[in-house]
């Protein structure tokens, strides 16, 4: 059984990441499993080496180690063009002309953005603009995928209607998240992905990558976020609970013992270590909307 964690280096980490790492860990140590680290840094516009440090330091900090030297995506461009030609040859991979969301194929496409559903616009072009380098999209048929997710059970997404045709390579040769991260989490033999639930579209369409790849598919656990009081999925600007902010008034006890409780692990957030939690059984029962800050 191998798990991973895999975030992005274009800010510091903050409460929600560092949850979804925690969670992850334990879903892997529990198991007597792999638990890897990946750096997604295909953005080279957004992508800083200093935050990928950073973050590996913070993740030391509360004791999270991972096994064997962390993948950078940056570093594996050769790889995915392989399997982007792969694709192309089981799949309708299409250049497509519009821009709206190209710059932000290559990031985690969480599902506060409002990504629209693609309309197809450029699927059967006859004539392409002059001037104009495309991104590509691959065509995704009119079919339902369903998935048992671990905490959300049975999830079904129609490919069409719910995720529609996807950028695989934007317009400046940057590879997209979707096509990496089925490409990674496939060849480093990750058998298990815990994460965000604001990733469960993303689920439908690396399975749809995944069987036209002819690559094996892990498990897939969605887990409840963390929200501010308002209701905010929190994010990197969100100060006040990045990393910096956090390590400057917890020690990894207290805030160990914040994140449990808050996925429900324990009935307050006393401090707990890892090797407590490590001992707990890993059933979550998320507080949602709490202040963070209580």
């Amino acid at each position: 059984m191998t798990g991973r964690f895999a975030p992005s280096p274009t800010g510091r980490m903050h409460l929600g990441n560092v949850y979804c790492a925690v969670l992850s860990w334990l879903s892997a140590r529990q198991q007597g499993g792999r638990w890897l680290l990946r750096i997604e840094d295909l953005d080279p516009q957004r992508s800083r080496r200093e935050y990928a440090g950073q973050m590996m330091d913070d993740l030391r900090w509360l004791g999270l180690e991972w096994d064997e030297e962390p993948v950078c995506q940056s570093e594996r461009t050769d790889l995915y063009a392989e399997y982007f030609k792969r694709l192309s040859e089981t799949a309708h991979v299409y250049p497509c002309y519009c821009r709206r969301a190209d710059l932000l194929a290559a990031g985690a496409p969480h599902a506060s953005d409002g990504m629209p559903i693609y309309p197809g616009t450029c699927r059967h072009l006859a004539t392409a603009p002059t001037g104009r380098t495309p991104a590509w999209r691959v065509e995704v048929p009119d079919r339902s995928i369903t998935f048992t997710d671990l905490y959300k059970g049975e999830v079904t997404r129609n490919l069409a209607h719910d995720v529609g045709d996807f950028i695989v390579r934007r317009s400046d040769g940057v590879y997209a998240y979707q096509l990496a991260v089925v490409v990674d989490d496939a060849l480093t033999g990750v058998t298990e992905v815990v994460r965000g639930e604001d990733l469960l579209t993303s689920a439908a369409q690396q399975i749809f990558l995944y069987e036209r790849l002819s690559l094996p598919c892990p498990t897939f656990g969605h887990v409840p976020l963390l929200c501010a009081a308002d209701g905010r999925r929190l994010c990197k600007r969100d100060k006040d609970m990045d990393m910096e902010c956090l390590r400057s008034r917890y020690t990894p006890a207290e805030l160990l013992g914040i994140i449990a409780h808050k996925a429900g692990l324990q009935e307050d957030d006393t401090p707990i270590t890892l090797e407590k939690l490590f001992r707990a059984p890993l059933q979550l029962t998320p507080k949602w909307g709490e202040d963070l800050n209580g």
